[in-house]
């Protein structure tokens, strides 16, 4: 594959889709899930998601013929493509933390939204 570089994908944008949103999003979703159902806090989750992304870039490196962290020369590229992984498993994982922490809240306190009057 020869790599067309976009602003948000690095080789093709359905290598980007299937490897970054599909296989790291649902990692990333079962991320925030844990850390939703565990009561942890948002380092957590930063820190989860920063070795899932690391984990996406190396699919991206092995399989895709994309750049990793090394060698030095493709530090910049690497870093750039990691930095969006990042982003993107961020705000999937924070999506599936908040979408169980509202479940939790109104099962733990759901007698708060009924009126009853």
């Amino acid at each position: 594959m020869t790599p067309e570089m976009g602003i948000i994908w690095e080789v093709s944008f359905w290598e980007f889709l299937f490897v970054t949103v599909i296989l790291g999003g649902g990692g990333a979703w079962m991320i925030g899930r844990s850390t939703a159902l565990t009561w942890s806090g948002w380092g957590l989750l930063a820190f989860y998601v920063a070795l899932l992304a690391i984990a996406v870039r190396f699919i991206h490196f092995s399989l895709f013929n994309g750049t990793f962290l090394l060698p030095v020369s493709t530090f910049g590229t690497g870093l750039y493509y990691g930095i969006v992984d990042f982003i993107v498993l961020f705000a999937i994982a924070a999506a599936g933390r908040i979408f169980v922490r509202n479940r939790q809240m109104a099962l733990q306190y759901g007698f708060l939204g009924r009126a009853d009057v």
